[in-house]
Formats: C-alpha cells, sequence, structure tokens
C-alpha cells in the first residue's frame, strides 16, 4: 500500500510539473475560501502567483471586475471546491498555469488598440463571439476587440477596427482579425 501511495505522489507531481494543468476560463471554484483581496493589475495570473506562493492554498478564483467602480478580486481557497460555469471567473488549482483558450477565431487577454471606427454596447460574453460577428457583418471591419465589463465601463464594449493594430497583452480584451 505504501508503495502506491508513493507512486501515485510520484504522478502527481510529474503532471503537475509538466506544465498540463491549466486554469479554466469561465468557470468559478465557489466555496473554501481562506481569504480574498483586490487585484488592482486586475490580471488572474496575479491571482495564481498568490496562491502558488501561501502554502496554505490549494486552488483559486479570480473575479474580473464587475463595473468600473468595483475592482478584480482574488479568492484563495484553502481546499479544491468543484467548478461551476461561470463567466465573472477564471479558476485554478495550485499549479495551475493560466492559459486563456486558444482558437484561431479569438486572441484571449489580447488588445488591439486604436484603429478604431465603431463602438458598441454588447452582451457579456466569455468568448468575445458577438463582437466578432459584428465585425463580420461589416464590409468596413478588419478586426475587432472585445472589452469585458468592468474594465472601460459597466457593461461589455465591442471596437471595430478598419485598421489592424498590433496585439498588446491586457486581461481586459478578446480580439480578433477577420480581414
Amino acid at each position: 500500500m505504501r508503495v502506491l501511495l508513493i507512486i501515485a505522489a510520484c504522478l502527481v507531481t510529474a503532471l503537475g510539473a509538466s506544465g498540463d494543468a491549466y486554469a479554466q476560463a469561465g468557470y468559478d471554484r465557489p466555496g473554501g475560501d481562506l481569504r480574498s483581496f483586490s487585484v488592482k493589475s486586475a490580471d488572474p495570473a496575479a491571482c495564481a502567483a498568490a496562491c502558488e506562493r501561501d502554502g496554505k492554498c490549494r486552488a483559486w478564483s479570480f473575479s474580473y471586475p464587475l463595473t468600473a467602480g468595483t475592482g478584480a478580486v482574488c479568492w484563495l481557497k484553502g481546499s479544491v471546491t468543484p467548478p461551476a460555469q461561470n463567466n465573472c471567473c477564471i479558476s485554478g488549482v495550485r499549479g495551475a498555469a493560466v492559459a486563456e483558450p486558444r482558437n484561431e477565431a479569438a486572441e484571449f487577454a489580447i488588445d488591439r488598440q486604436g484603429g478604431d471606427y465603431k463602438e458598441l454596447g454588447v452582451a457579456t460574453d466569455a468568448s468575445g463571439h458577438s463582437c466578432k460577428a459584428a465585425c463580420e457583418a461589416d464590409s468596413k471591419c478588419r478586426a475587432w476587440t472585445y472589452s469585458r465589463p468592468g474594465y472601460l465601463g459597466a457593461g461589455a464594449r465591442c471596437f471595430l477596427k478598419h485598421e489592424i493594430k498590433p496585439p498588446r497583452r491586457k486581461p481586459c480584451c478578446i480580439s480578433g482579425v477577420v480581414r
């Protein structure tokens, strides 16, 4: 029995060290709270790093700003609670890297600042799909940036662009190029 426990511990360590564990965008981990604090940078990576530094932390949830007046909040967890789907958050377990979802249609945590010709209010959307659809429907639009609620105002914003600007890492945004 002791040999099996040692083997299991080695496997867990190897899997955690491989970098294959990632945070889950669009999920919260309710319960098990040790403490919470505001994150001035509004970057979920700061929350994951705080969990790594706290010996009691087993998991974490990062809540994006809900409105322009409220900031982002990090919740450190003393236990690994089950994830619950919620667009407010990104969460993970200790050792999980913050990796935004990757696909060819959208650039997560990327802002393409400038080149705007139209700004729209859109529904809150974890994928930025509503903003991408607005850009695809407009022949003048070459690129788009979706700003999550709380970064530039209470609601989500969509910026349609007539120029393709360079990508810049910013947790506020999801961007893409269509033409």
